[in-house]
């Protein structure tokens, strides 16, 4: 199974870490990612001043001039509010810079910024969506494109470059629960990603089902069915000292969305709760999260990626550098070959 890494480029609390300096240290982070032999590093895209990942495509191919074999995705890609033409553009180069080690991952996203700030409207998500997704796959398998839709101009015929390095340009589709994104994955046969944040991995079993049958029913091959599980989660040398160490931050980040959404407060009872056997949160010590990935596997009926979103603004860089070693060195081996033995 791959093993990997998400982040959203958290900035530092009250500027304690400029911004150039996070960015740096980012890099850093996803060279080491690339050396204790993790096998991708996504970042996802954000327009809010708490993240400084708005451009991903940018940071990816910083990383991949530093690296030599991890994946590079985004996690995700908004594509409902972009040009696919630029996102095709964008990812190709990624692609070529990397010398083939790109991946986009396109979904909702977990804010809605980009709406407004690019000049759309949220109303017309699924009508977006789908014929932006209709034309990116379009762009992959073609070099000159006739297409026409309701939300950008047609084209009619022009070439589209620079062209990647893998044929095609892996596209896959990240949902936070949402089925009829699910459907629409499996139907074009596309891999999915499942961000899960909160509850029980278990309840998402039905999603994955969903996403195994239609796939069979659209007369996919069932050895290409491909699934990835996204996760929050923190790793340090005890599992009480990962718990304590990455609550003051998961309280900041989500007390601020409770707060826009007009949710209550995170309490420590709730997120010792997620980080316990059957929650959520991947916090722990290497064997304590190689064991509840393990665990999230067979309760899901089996993946093919597990990456852990390592990143909130009260941790410090050598903190997260620290769970990078942790999860390619102890985490990774163990989950591998626990899987090899029930293969």
């Amino acid at each position: 199974m791959q093993i990997g890494v998400d982040s959203f480029v958290a900035t530092a609390k009250e500027g304690k870490v400029g911004d150039a300096e996070r960015i740096r240290d980012l890099l850093e982070e996803i060279e080491l990612a690339d050396q204790v032999g993790l096998d991708v590093f996504g970042l996802g895209e954000h327009h809010r001043p708490d993240y400084l990942s708005s451009a991903p495509a940018v940071l990816l191919a910083a990383a991949a001039a530093r690296t030599k074999r991890i994946r590079l995705a985004s996690a995700v890609t908004v594509l409902s509010s972009d040009d696919p033409v630029r996102v095709f553009q964008q990812f190709a180069t990624v692609d070529l810079v990397s010398q083939g080690r790109a991946e986009i991952i396109v979904g909702r996203g977990s804010f809605i910024e980009s709406y407004p700030l690019f000049g759309f409207d949220l109303e017309d998500y699924e009508e977006l969506a789908t014929e932006k997704l209709e034309l990116l796959l379009k762009l992959r398998e073609q070099v000159k494109v006739h297409w026409s839709g309701k939300h950008r101009a047609a084209l009619t015929g022009q070439g589209v470059y620079p062209r990647p390095v893998q044929n095609p340009l892996p596209i896959f589709i990240g949902v936070g629960g949402t089925p009829q994104s699910v459907v629409r994955a499996a139907t074009l046969g596309l891999p999915l990603i499942i961000a899960i944040i909160g509850g029980a991995p278990r309840q998402f079993r039905p999603l994955a089902d969903l996403y195994r049958q239609t796939w069979l029913k659209a007369g996919h091959a069932s050895d290409k069915c491909f699934i990835g599980i996204h996760n929050i989660g923190y790793l340090a040398d005890s599992t009480s000292a990962a718990s304590d160490e990455f609550w003051p931050g998961y309280q900041d980040a989500f007390g601020r969305i409770g707060r826009e959404r007009g949710w209550p407060a995170p309490t420590r009872a709730q997120f010792d709760a997620q980080c316990s056997q059957h929650g959520a949160l991947m916090v722990g010590d290497g064997e304590a999260v190689a064991a509840k990935i393990i665990a999230e596997h067979e309760s899901l009926g089996g993946f093919a990626r597990h990456t852990t979103l390592l990143d909130n603004r009260l941790l410090t860089h050598a903190q997260i550098m620290h769970a990078i070693e942790i999860l390619g060195t102890r985490v990774a081996p163990l989950v591998r070959k626990a899987l090899a033995k029930s293969a």
